[in-house]
């Protein structure tokens, strides 16, 4: 059963979006990345930054977020995007200040695939033109590839589309291939030990590991593009590889492993976060109005995050229903660890490793 939730309403000075937001008691929400200067459309000149629509966060607390081109524009120049860089504490971004927050260099159609144990930034590229696709590891600020790119002369791409990237307890990283439906794992090294370990699962978007080791992946389904729900399928893998279909129709555009163990997603048109118990329960934990939910994630529990006062706290990444060119970062705090024994029921065992 769904919890009720509290008819809290939260406004955001200046909000590019009507952020209406419904939380339980005792969350609260706030505006935590934003810009102003960004919006093409100068009449309407809404704040937030570039669209984004990939999210991740170290260690140390600091956001990682990639500019989402146009990858329809016949313009190859609007297929390269930034990386920027949030340190802890958010940021509110200008055309001015731009430059301070970005990371590395522009690829082709980026996207933050994931962080692993070392704290190396994946990124996912895609060549449209080429139809192929590659991974690298951001260090320094630097782009060092890992695995994709060009194949040999008559093989085909390993990669077309890759978009998320996650890590199993060994250090091995799983791709899903958005373009392919598939999941393809590789050791920590990039090497190959199953170029189609996970088949048929539609035009993947998201990835996460939870406690049991279960690779659980969100997609849109049959769908070309994520314009309407109905067809999105939220997956899960056991260790073996063995998938089973836990949610059909909702278009998931993230997902994130968050404290005591529950999984939450967030469903791109529907405005809302669900939060899911390990045998696929779900649970509504917010709803957005007139909102397009792009991404989340939640912040580690690490001494610099206690002391920048985020750990455990969600990132959640949206957009004005219409005006999507804009993005902001919503920060969501509370009590996840209690909402998850009471409401998600994910037993104290699992909660506490």
């Amino acid at each position: 059963m769904a919890p009720v939730l509290l008819a809290l309403t939260i406004f955001f000075v200046a909000a590019p979006v009507s952020a209406e937001m419904t939380l339980p008691p005792g969350f609260t929400a706030e505006r935590y990345v934003t810009g102003q200067g960004f919006d093409p459309n100068t009449d309407r000149g809404s704040p937030g930054l570039p669209a984004m629509a990939t999210i991740a966060l170290d260690a140390a607390g600091a956001l990682y977020l990639a500019k989402t081109p146009f990858r329809f524009r016949e313009d190859p120049g609007d297929a390269l995007g930034p990386i920027y860089r949030i340190p802890a504490g958010g940021a509110r971004i200008t055309r001015d200040t731009e430059s301070r927050y970005r990371y590395g260099p522009p690829l082709w159609n980026p996207d933050v695939a994931g962080i692993n144990a070392q704290g190396e930034v994946f990124v996912s590229t895609y060549e449209r033109e080429r139809r192929i696709g590659a991974v690298y590891r951001l260090r320094n600020g630097r782009a060092v590839f890992f695995a994709g790119g060009t194949p040999p002369s008559g093989s085909p791409p390993l990669l077309m589309d890759p978009e998320a990237v996650a890590f199993d307890g060994s250090g091995n990283v799983y791709i899903l291939d958005r373009e392919q439906g598939i999941v393809v794992k590789l050791d920590p090294t990039g090497k190959v030990l199953a170029p189609r370990y996970l088949t048929a699962l539609g035009r993947g978007r998201s990835l996460a590991f939870d406690m049991e080791g279960q690779l659980w992946i969100g997609s849109d389904g049959p769908a070309g593009g994520p314009f309407q729900d109905g067809s999105g399928h939220i997956w899960k893998a056991d260790p073996n590889g063995v998938l089973t279909l836990v949610l059909r129709g909702p278009l998931p555009a993230g997902m994130s492993l968050g404290p005591g163990g529950g999984l939450f997603v967030a469903l791109r048109l529907a405005g809302k976060i669900l939060a899911l118990s390990p045998d696929g329960r779900q649970i509504e934990f917010a709803g957005f109005a007139d909102t397009i939910l792009r991404a989340l994630v939640f912040a580690p529990d690490t001494e610099e995050t206690r002391r920048a006062g985020i750990a455990g706290n969600l990132f959640v990444v949206v957009s004005p229903r219409m005006n999507f060119v804009v993005s902001e970062v919503i920060r969501i705090s509370g009590p996840f660890d209690d909402f998850t024994r009471r409401e998600v029921r994910v037993p104290p065992s699992r909660s506490q490793r």
